[in-house]
């Protein structure tokens, strides 16, 4: 079955990572179920999706904390198209401070929109997919699921979290013999969405996204890439794989440049920012948007030139050797 047949769930569909990758399955031309807070946000990226030939969409505006909300979500999904082939869980929020500054009821919300959110749709997925014999559930972590940050203590703790999630998932299939089903964790690098400036912010500085900074659009086609070659993980941005393999090889080192480049590049040095829930507890207005305005496709542009151009210098100071020997000689 192609993806122009398939049934894709995205939750967290409003804006960032979720909306850019609703957009590229529709491009596929998949049936598309749009799942977030913000019904505005949702018809607007139900429209973009519209727009490509064969794609089809449903709106549902599910808040993930609620498990019988996010139930509903996936019976409408199985009642207006018949099945759920790809289930994308991907709504996040985030919460920037000193662990003592977060206020708790915050520290929750994180945690309860990102992991138990992610478990709501993980149960509801696995529960259709088990009954059709086949699917693909992919959770969205992050790079900080294998190396934490200062400032980002929930976060980081229910990134680790969802990692744990996929982990225990293929274990419990496999020893059950289930097959047809695959579960994906993909940890994506600092990437260009509105989710920085939504934050909830205690830390009396501008939170902004640490360079090198990648665009959502690389997040959904490694999404769209899983559902075709299944992989346990995927990390997104050479910058996120170079960091991933660092923890492995040495933990410690990469922790101590985590904490320098957080401390150094996410939080600004010249901008205060004022005590903020950010949109934790009410979702943001208007009709959201894919990027954030951090530049992640003109910077990723701006590092392929910049390493073309040194490839094609690399390659004619190599044909210069070929053709007048090695200096000296």
């Amino acid at each position: 079955m192609g993806l122009r047949d398939h049934v894709v769930v995205v939750t967290g569909a409003s804006s960032g990572i979720g909306r850019a990758t609703a957009e590229a399955f529709a491009r596929k031309g998949s049936a598309v179920v749009l799942a977030a807070r913000r019904e505005e946000a949702l018809e607007a990226a139900a429209h973009a999706c519209a727009k490509h030939r064969g794609a089809r969409t449903l709106v549902v505006p599910t808040d993930m904390t609620d498990a019988k909300a996010v139930e509903d979500l996936a019976r409408r999904a199985v009642q207006e198209f018949g099945r759920i082939d790809v289930w994308v869980n991907n709504a996040a929020v985030n919460a920037f401070g000193r662990f003592e500054d977060v206020p708790l009821e915050d520290f929750r919300k994180v945690l309860d929109v990102n992991v138990m959110g992610y478990v709501h749709g993980a149960r509801a997925a696995l529960r259709v997919m088990r009954e059709q014999g086949t699917g693909t559930l992919i959770n969205i972590a992050s790079i900080v699921g294998a190396v934490a940050q200062p400032y980002s203590h929930p976060y980081g703790m229910s990134k680790h979290a969802v990692r744990g999630l996929g982990s225990s998932l293929r274990q419990q299939l496999r020893v059950e013999g289930v097959k047809g089903i695959e579960v994906c964790t993909v940890l994506p690098a600092t990437i260009d969405t509105p989710h920085f400036q939504q934050a909830a912010n205690y830390t009396g500085r501008k939170v902004v996204a640490m360079p090198p900074v990648y665009s959502p659009e690389r997040v959904a086609r490694a999404v769209v890439r899983l559902v075709r070659r299944p992989r346990r993980e995927v990390v997104v941005g050479p910058a996120g794989r170079a960091l991933v393999r660092q923890s492995r090889m040495a933990p410690g080192l990469a922790e101590r440049a985590m904490a320098r480049q957080t401390d150094k590049t996410h939080l600004s040095h010249d901008e205060e920012a004022p005590a903020t829930h950010g949109t934790l507890h009410v979702p943001a207005e208007g009709e959201g948007s894919v990027h954030g305005g951090w530049g992640g496709r003109r910077r990723t542009a701006l590092r392929r030139t910049a390493v073309a151009a040194a490839l094609a210098g690399a390659a004619v100071a190599a044909g210069r050797r070929a053709t007048h020997g090695p200096a000296g000689a």
